[in-house]
């Protein structure tokens, strides 16, 4: 059987030399694992395709200017046109610095006389097609507020007309259409391509910055390379609360009433418990996140959680408290029989570079973490295509996972699921101040996007969040995030996998198993890559060991670091519990 993989050709057609828009396009092809055929305009042919089927059929890539030349040499080429229909499955048109081109462009091709204009109206909606064929994954039928930054310098289409479809429109504005051209569907961007390679100037990646220049790009590769691109396995998602002791009661979080919120809105919740606490908690909770572990889980937030203390570059002490956090959640679990997910979120989101290197030595599986810039701010760079990726590799070759709280929006979490990122959302308790109403609405936001949802404990999510393509139906390419990978295979035929992990120091590797087979590797590059093959319905564990550092050694902590420690957790908790409910009461009250 052919490869889906080998039938969705992509061809990036260019001028004699190539732009700097083209090149945007090229790495956006790359960044989702398209292969493209690169041909210049002038000697562009199209590639032979025997038979009509989609899939047989070329997409091409280029912009504006350069597709109308390609028409024009197609229509005074006998049999050009039905050549093209044949062909090309379907286009994709962004601007160059050209606004009047384009608009001409447009024009000639949807016969109706479309205009472009520079910036667009503030507080104003923009809405995303809910298109029935599924085109924009999840963000389809959004209303999404851009930046007033993004509408100043934006460039907009101004359409009328029936010969064309708004895919992203406010009113009579578009940033977005669809029209066709003898037939073919083509799909015309008014903004130029983001540049996925420029640096990460926000804490975040915020969609709301680059809804016109990221959303249809990335939509229409989504569509138009269902098999060929990278994909996520599942959609999953969890919610994460920080900080709480489980206790009946932790601020305006109430477990159990959490517990039938949970069931109620079908959602899961993952704690992020600060070790300290190993010893502090209420045997019915206990018994509650026992007894619910779809819906409960543990993750762990810290050691002591005092400022910024995984913020330090020094190993000596990172090495200690990321081995003493490792200690205390143990002698947690083996207390209260409740176990927790070896994925750390750190305290108030500070990190250094090298206290990744040793969570990852530490026997860590992964982070995941609202910041994304490490500690001293500017150290390391990080490009717009780091934070797109299903986790951030950039530090030490190691996961951080990012979650978003619900001010940024639904349409960011939708963005990120349109990309293949998981779905994590992060609250304090203080966000179920009016009973979790506000919770509630935005969770149900969220189970109504239009793509299946999964939520999972938060180490399910992890090592189910990994990117995959069929390269033929008994073989998928995948490429692994975290330490620990659940492959499953739930078709009725055996299947050869081939996994890679982004690894530039595999000599740190201590094992990789699956399941209880060990498995052998090989190193390529900055990657590690290995085979298996998995029979009808059966699934397996891959784990990956690192070796632990040499030195490790737990270190006592001095008395007045003690005192400092106790201090700070008791007087939060009292924040928590005491001082924020009653001025909540209060405030209330007044109203």
């Amino acid at each position: 059987m052919k490869s889906e993989l080998m039938r969705e050709q992509a061809v990036l057609v260019t001028g004699d030399h190539p732009s700097i828009d083209d090149g945007r396009a090229g790495r956006l092809l790359e960044f989702f694992g398209v292969p493209y055929e690169m041909q210049n305009a002038t000697d562009f042919r199209l590639p032979n395709s025997p038979q009509a089927q989609s899939n047989t059929k070329c997409r091409l890539v280029c912009a504006a200017e350069i597709f109308a030349r390609l028409m024009e040499r197609l229509q005074n080429t006998s049999g050009g046109r039905q050549e093209f229909v044949q062909t090309v499955h379907s286009v994709f048109l962004y601007p160059t610095n050209n606004p009047a081109g384009l608009a001409k462009v447009v024009s000639e091709l949807s016969g109706t006389k479309i205009s472009i204009s520079k910036g667009a109206e503030d507080e104003v909606e923009w809405r995303i097609t809910d298109d029935s064929g599924g085109f924009g994954g999840a963000m389809r039928g959004l209303r999404v507020r851009p930046t007033p930054a993004t509408l100043e310098g934006c460039d907009v289409f101004h359409a009328n007309g029936s010969s064309v479809t708004p895919l992203i429109a406010a009113g009579n504005k578009a940033a977005f259409l669809k029209l066709t051209c003898n037939g073919v569907p083509v799909f015309a961007s008014s903004e130029r391509l983001i540049d996925i390679d420029a640096g990460l100037t926000t804490p975040n990646f915020d969609v709301r910055d680059h809804l016109f220049s990221a959303v249809p790009a990335v939509s229409y590769i989504r569509w138009a390379f269902a098999h060929s691109a990278w994909r996520a396995r599942e959609v999953s998602a969890c919610l994460i609360i920080d900080d709480p002791l489980l206790k009946a009661r932790y601020g305006f979080v109430r477990f159990r009433e959490l517990l039938a919120l949970m069931k109620q809105h079908r959602f899961s919740t993952s704690i992020a418990f600060i070790p300290w606490n190993w010893r502090r908690n209420d045997r019915e909770v206990i018994k509650l996140f026992r007894n619910n572990p779809e819906s409960y889980s543990l993750c762990i937030h810290g050691c002591d959680h005092t400022a910024a203390e995984f913020g330090t570059s020094d190993r000596q002490r990172l090495r200690a408290i990321a081995s003493e956090s490792v200690r205390r959640m143990s002698l947690h679990e083996r207390r209260t029989g409740l176990a927790h997910d070896r994925v750390m979120v750190f305290p108030q989101g500070v990190f250094s570079t090298e206290a990744i290197s040793e969570l990852k030595r530490a026997g860590f599986h992964a982070v995941v973490n609202t910041e994304v810039h490490s500690n001293p701010a500017g150290e390391r760079k990080l490009r717009i295509s780091d934070v797109w990726d299903v986790a951030v590799m950039a530090y030490g070759d190691f996961p951080i996972y990012t979650r978003r709280y619900p001010a940024q929006g639904v349409e960011n979490l939708a963005f990120d699921l349109l990309l293949g990122k998981p779905c994590l959302m992060v609250i304090h308790h203080d966000f179920c101040s009016d009973g979790c109403v506000r919770l509630m609405q935005f969770i149900d936001q969220l189970n109504a996007l239009k793509v299946p949802f999964t939520w999972r404990p938060l180490g399910d999510v992890v090592r189910r969040s990994y990117r995959q393509k069929e390269v033929s139906p008994n073989c998928v390419e995948i490429e692994m995030y975290g330490s620990e990978l659940l492959i499953e295979n739930g078709s009725d035929r055996a299947k050869s996998y081939f996994v890679s992990r982004r690894e530039r120091e595999p000599h740190t590797i201590e094992s990789l198993h699956a399941g209880s087979r060990r498995v052998s590797w090989d190193s390529a590059g900055d990657y590690i890559e290995f085979r298996l093959t998995l029979g009808p319905g059966e699934s397996t564990l891959l784990t990956l060991r690192f070796k632990a550092a040499e030195d490790l050694a737990h270190r006592r902590q001095n008395l007045a670091h003690s005192i400092k420690t106790l201090l700070r957790r008791y007087l939060s908790e009292a924040r928590d519990n005491y001082v924020l409910p009653t001025k909540s009461r209060l405030a209330s009250f007044v109203k």
